[in-house]
């Protein structure tokens, strides 16, 4: 049975060390969205004129190629999935965790095996030391974040996912070396 891992959680959370943390354990294909995406994303954002590293607050990026990034990066799982490989997924999902069917809608209209096990790992840091992991990565697209904190963490430090047919897990990735990888093993994964 192929596991597809979602790890979500907010800018800065340690989403994509946990990942690969975890993909690394368990043997399993990697895709991480800035990877798949950022290329592409920056390129649209340019043609339309607007800002290529802004995405919080950019209706074009938000309206036209958020679901893009998200439809390609499950359609590499669903490619996985089918030659019954296991997959983590490296992404927020942040628009879509409130969506109760996201998951089975997927699978549905990608055509993942019957048998996929889906694994929800919710990575949770305090939202101080979130503040301070986006500073110090310094990239561009973390500006708005920054320059509007608050804003920014009123809407992804209280975002619950409700996704149904999926198994949730929660990853502390507090302090400064979390035990990603016996945390991931303790979990069952």
């Amino acid at each position: 049975m192929a596991l597809v891992i979602f790890v979500v959680g907010p800018a800065g959370s340690g989403k994509s060390t946990s990942s690969r943390v975890i993909a690394r354990e368990l043997r399993t294909a990697y895709v991480d969205k800035d990877t798949v995406a950022t290329g592409f994303t920056e390129a649209l954002l340019s043609l339309a004129g607007t800002d290529p590293h802004e995405r919080d607050n950019n209706a074009y990026y938000q309206d036209h190629v958020m679901d893009l990034e998200y439809d390609t990066i499950l359609k590499i799982a669903a490619d996985n999935l089918a030659l019954g490989m296991s997959v983590v997924l490296d992404a927020p999902f942040g628009r879509y965790l409130r969506r109760d069917n996201f998951v089975r809608d997927a699978a549905q209209r990608l055509g993942w095996p019957a048998d996929v096990r889906p694994v929800v790992v919710h990575v949770k840091v305090d939202g101080e030391v979130i503040r301070q992991r986006v500073e110090a990565r310094g990239l561009e697209r973390d500006a708005w974040k920054l320059a509007n904190w608050d804003e920014f963490w009123s809407a992804a430090g209280n975002v619950t996912c409700t996704w149904a047919g999926v198994e949730h897990v929660t990853l502390d990735n507090s302090g400064d070396s979390p035990d990603v990888a016996g945390q991931a093993r303790q979990l069952g994964l």
